[in-house]
């Protein structure tokens, strides 16, 4: 076989619609666009929470609260998850491990579960029991500066 020779199965592979081609294609004259309306117009957007005129979801409830725009959010890791790796920890380790998905967000450590090594931790920020646990194992807790 050659590629000149290849062809989709029959069947499987339907021909496009040809609008506007008369009366006797079926989708002459309106095009299958029917009679004026919004659906009739040219350059008809979708707009994503359009609701006919009806007013939108978003505008009928009600707002509450406050969102901080400037809020720091960090990928947090516990105890746990740290005890099971062999060497000393970084940002980067923890990338590589896959326990961080994201590179771009600052990484605090949990004090849930237990070390049994010392260890030393480098994060951006570190909970007091995390802290606490760290430093009874012998380990080493190190901050470091945002990246």
């Amino acid at each position: 076989m050659k590629l000149h020779q290849l062809q989709p199965a029959s069947g499987s592979r339907k021909a496009k619609k040809r609008l506007g081609r008369g009366p006797g294609s079926g989708l002459g004259k309106t095009a299958g666009k029917g009679h004026k309306g919004m659906l009739a117009r040219s350059g008809r957007a979708n707009v994503a929470g359009f609701e006919g005129g009806q007013m939108p979801l978003a505008r009928r409830l009600p707002k509450r609260g406050f969102h901080n725009p400037f809020r720091t959010e960090f990928v947090v890791v516990n105890l746990k998850t740290l005890a099971a790796l062999d060497r000393n920890v970084t940002p980067q380790v923890l990338y590589e491990k896959r326990i961080v998905k994201k590179q771009s967000k600052p990484i605090k450590i949990l004090g849930v579960g237990e070390l049994d090594k010392p260890m030393t931790i480098e994060a951006h920020k570190f909970s007091q029991s995390a802290l606490r646990k760290i430093e009874q194992a012998g380990g080493q807790a190190k901050v470091i500066g945002r990246a």
